[in-house]
């Protein structure tokens, strides 16, 4: 008698008129098959074994819709699909880094419990950008071939130098204008010495705002924890006033960002309901990440890959609620920077979910003391292993450099045990995440935290897609609406980092 492996064995004998698929058993039944472009079908157990055996009916119309979508090799149009494949993975021919992160200073007025930049107290002066370095910076940054460059200003609180915040912005601005390249500065502060010179000289130079907002007050506090006053006011009194008149210097709507700790996973309602109550579009609920103080505290506010998904599932289901039953327009990111690479076949150029990563060859870092790292998460390591350089080494130099090169391997994708999953077309992973997680920027699948979450939410979004014609229907105009936005501005923020 046959056992259950010399059946699986002999269903698995693939029939030559394939294309190329990767598949999963889903938890309700059924196959998803995926292939790299990202087109998916759901089959039937029983049309799963006779599409891998060759037995489909031609005429009928599942034959149709996995010959529409590449996964039959007879018909196919070859041309048509690396085209296809170019346009999906564009962002591989772009030339040079977008996105310059500099860190004016390491100084910062709050003492937040997840804080990844190990910043340190008010007093530590010398932890500032002086002004020759910051020229010498932004003339590195000109640099870069790249015709579209995003200045973002990281600290520590960069508000508490401010007058080299400000140097910057007007020497940036004249830089661009003589490069004739297209240049978007962001401003990432927790506005707590933010006033409204400051604010109106912001908006002149068209600077983009962005602070963190985790939640109610009282969540808001306890995340982000100000010994001079109360964190969520100060944020939430210029949140109010940035938001009502960024639109006379059309500049970008200011962004906001929460960081889920373990103190929050109780209040996704809520912290759902504060970012609609200030008339934001979208909320990304970013999971929190082993580096700086967060990691040090990690028993403290932490949690397990499945808490953390309990919580998202919980959160997305709401903002599905008010959508689809109250009318509101509103988006959780990384469901929509899925949606978008599912739906569409397009890739948002979200650094954590792309194959490589943008580490160095995406993006780089400065840091106060002119050093050059290759992302922002390489310099919350703690020690040199991804700087790359220092102001005065040539751009080549950068590139080439060996963690460059070491980051760029150990996140592609195609050589690691993702090359097998069926989410491989929508992921990508963060070898520096991996690296603080287990001491190897080589992700120890698929038992890494992030794998599991990443995993954890396309299922929820596949099990949806399958079941849930409206919620199939929303994310889809979520999709469009997210790659409507980037292709506005396809110099990349924090937001879309």
């Amino acid at each position: 008698m046959a056992t259950k492996k010399d059946i699986k064995k002999r269903e698995m004998k693939l029939d030559k008129s394939l294309g190329f698929f990767r598949f999963k058993e889903m938890k309700d039944g059924g196959y998803l098959i995926t292939n790299e472009l990202g087109r998916f079908v759901f089959l039937a157990n029983d049309q799963f074994a006779e599409f891998i055996n060759g037995k489909i009916d031609h005429d009928s119309d599942i034959f149709r819709e996995l010959s529409e979508n590449y996964f039959m090799a007879e018909g196919l149009d070859s041309k048509q699909h690396v085209a296809e494949y170019t346009e999906k993975n564009q962002f591989l021919f772009q030339k040079g880094p977008s996105l310059h992160i500099i860190v004016v200073t390491l100084r910062c007025n709050h003492n937040c419990v997840y804080c990844q930049a190990n910043s340190c107290g008010l007093e530590e002066k010398n932890k500032d950008l002086d002004m020759e370095s910051a020229r010498k910076v932004v003339d590195f940054i000109f640099e870069s071939p790249n015709e579209s460059l995003t200045i973002e200003f990281q600290g520590g609180e960069p508000l508490l130098n401010w007058p080299v915040v400000k140097f910057i912005v007007g020497y940036a601005r004249k830089k661009a204008k003589q490069k004739s390249k297209k240049i978007r500065i962001a401003l990432v502060s927790n506005f707590s010495l933010l006033d409204k010179e400051k604010a109106d000289y912001l908006f002149k130079n068209k600077v983009t705002f962005c602070t963190s907002l985790d939640g109610p007050e009282k969540l808001h506090n306890k995340n982000r924890i100000w010994a001079g006053g109360n964190s969520h006011q100060a944020a939430a009194k210029w949140l109010e006033y940035l938001l009502a008149n960024y639109k006379n210097y059309y500049v970008f709507q200011p962004g906001a960002l929460t960081t889920i700790t373990k103190f929050s996973l109780p209040f996704w309602k809520e912290i759902v309901d504060e970012y609609v109550k200030f008339g934001f579009d979208n909320i990304i609920l970013r999971p929190l990440t082993q580096l700086g103080v967060a990691q040090k505290g990690w028993q403290k506010i932490g949690y397990t890959p499945d808490e953390f998904l309990e919580f998202y599932r919980k959160s997305l289901d709401y903002i599905f609620f008010l959508n689809l039953e109250k009318g509101e327009k509103f988006r959780e990111l990384t469901a929509t920077y899925f949606a978008v690479k599912i739906f569409l076949g397009a890739d948002p150029n979200f650094f954590d979910l792309r194959s490589p990563c943008g580490a160095g060859i995406g993006q780089m870092l400065y840091n106060y003391n002119g050093d050059i790292y290759t992302c922002d998460e390489g310099r919350m390591m703690g020690d040199d292993m991804c700087k790359i350089g220092k102001l005065g080494d040539s751009y080549k130099d950068l590139l080439t450099h060996p963690a460059t090169k070491s980051l760029c391997l150990a996140s592609c994708l195609e050589s690691l045990p993702c090359d097998n999953c069926a989410y491989k077309p929508y992921c990508g992973t963060c070898p520096l995440l991996n690296y603080a997680e287990s001491g190897n920027i080589f992700p120890q699948l698929p038992n890494s935290s992030r794998c599991r979450i990443y995993q954890g939410i396309l299922d929820y979004l596949f099990s949806k897609i399958k079941e849930n014609d409206k919620i199939k229907a929303l994310l889809r105009d979520w999709a469009v609406g997210g790659m409507l936005i980037l292709n506005e501005h396809k110099e990349k923020c924090i937001l879309c980092k």
